[in-house]
């Protein structure tokens, strides 16, 4: 189905993020006429490969590697300007040359965000999500003290100075009280934001207007989501989780583009499972299994190089990315990688005490209780380049069960199966 027919398409994370969400908005990309990036910052990463090259994004859409659609930072994202800077120089030095738009209502990560995230998470201990340490719940949480800084304000000195007097004075004050010693200069960092502004002032725009006025000229938006469901602030593993709602509904309070027009919701799936960062993870695996699966998967984070970890694919997650985003349908990423493995666990609800959970439990005392149980099935060997062409009946039968029992479990059609990160293995049912 192409999503010119739906008009407006979202395209999030049904687990912890890194499920392979950067390849499937890269497949359906040059459809579309703009692609939108709507919560989140560079904590968050997407590695795309085309033609062999490969490309580390983590700020600007997927899309920005097709030459029509237009990519769009909503004002729901967090902005490093230098990270972005960055990374817009990087595309061009590779050759790409950014049709970007960035919100004017997106807010700026200053560099005592990140000394503050580092503080914080110090402070938080067993209770910490495993930050990337890039500032982005400092930057959200002065979003909602409301004396944080947005892209705007970095292009009006005046109103930056009145502005960053009060958010500096705030964030130091907090810094210094955990004992973290701070060294920042207030006046390096205004001429430092006023630069950033310069460079980024040709691309920031109101892109609530200009996204309401493409869809009604017709063209087709792309929303492509960071990280998953169990990363959610609201829904997901909290504490252990971002700072930002990582469900399809965001995109009206992350964009300014109606709800309401939104009827194709793609949910990623990873055929089995990995997480950066600490929290609880019933299905991990450990030792001698966890490291083959991580470098046959090339588990290793985008954005910081960090190991994931590993684990066999949790339904009782996917079960409430369906609910929670209402996906009309998943995509199924590295099946590939699972190719040898004889038996392969699938966990279908959780075990706490003498209970059988199939939802995630709001409790982290009982999600710290929680037992995987699994339903064993029948791997499967290689998958070959002509399976691709031939189609889903082509696949090997104990795949295709594979395939039948996630969608009997979590009551969603996989519609979208990747047999590898080219865009061209890729079976569409």
């Amino acid at each position: 189905m192409s999503i010119k027919s739906s008009k407006i398409t979202v395209i999030v994370g049904a687990q912890w993020g890194d499920e392979g969400k950067g390849k499937i908005t890269d497949f359906f990309a040059g459809e579309a006429d703009y692609v939108v990036r709507f919560h989140g910052g560079n904590n968050a990463g997407h590695t795309v490969i085309v033609d062999g090259d490969t490309y580390k994004l983590h700020l600007i859409p997927s899309g920005v590697l097709y030459d029509h659609p237009i990519s769009v930072i909503g004002n729901g994202v967090v902005v490093d300007p230098a990270a972005l800077i960055k990374e817009i120089k990087y595309l061009q030095d590779k050759g790409v040359n950014p049709n970007l738009k960035v919100s004017d209502r997106a807010h700026v990560i200053m560099p005592y965000h990140i000394e503050m995230d580092i503080a914080l998470t110090k402070h938080q201990g067993e209770l910490a999500a495993g930050s990337t340490k890039r500032g982005i719940a400092p930057v959200y949480g002065d979003k909602m003290y409301r004396h944080g800084i947005r892209t705007i304000d970095i292009l009006e000195p005046d109103i930056f100075r009145e502005k960053l007097e009060k958010a500096f004075a705030f964030n130091q004050t907090i810094i210094k009280a955990f004992g973290h010693s701070s060294a920042l200069d207030k006046e390096k960092i205004y001429e430092d934001y006023l630069d950033f502004g310069k460079f980024l002032a040709p691309y920031i725009s109101d892109i609530s207007v200009d996204l309401y006025n493409a869809h009604k000229d017709g063209q087709s938006i792309l929303f492509e989501g960071a990280q998953g469901i169990s990363l959610d602030v609201d829904h997901g593993i909290y504490p252990h989780t971002t700072s930002s709602n990582t469900v399809a509904g965001h995109i009206s309070s992350g964009s300014g583009v109606s709800f309401r027009s939104v009827n194709r919701i793609i949910g990623v799936t990873k055929a089995y499972l990995s997480r950066v960062g600490q929290s609880p993870l019933p299905t991990e695996l450990e030792d001698t299994e966890a490291k083959t699966l991580r470098d046959k998967g090339g588990e290793y984070g985008t954005t910081t190089g960090r190991p994931r970890r590993v684990g066999w694919l949790d339904l009782v997650q996917v079960r409430q990315a369906v609910r929670t985003n209402g996906l009309t349908e998943i995509a199924l990423t590295k099946l590939d990688i699972l190719s040898g493995f004889k038996k392969i666990p699938v966990c279908y609800a959780y075990k706490v005490g003498n209970k059988t959970i199939r939802e995630i439990p709001a409790s982290l005392s009982e999600f710290r209780k929680s037992k995987p149980l699994y339903k064993e099935l029948e791997g499967w060997g290689d998958l070959t380049p002509d399976m691709i062409e031939k189609g889903f009946n082509a696949l090997p039968r104990t795949l295709q069960y594979y395939v039948k029992y996630i969608e009997d479990q979590v009551d969603c059609k996989i519609t979208i199966i990747s047999m590898g990160p080219q865009r061209h293995e890729t079976i569409i049912r």
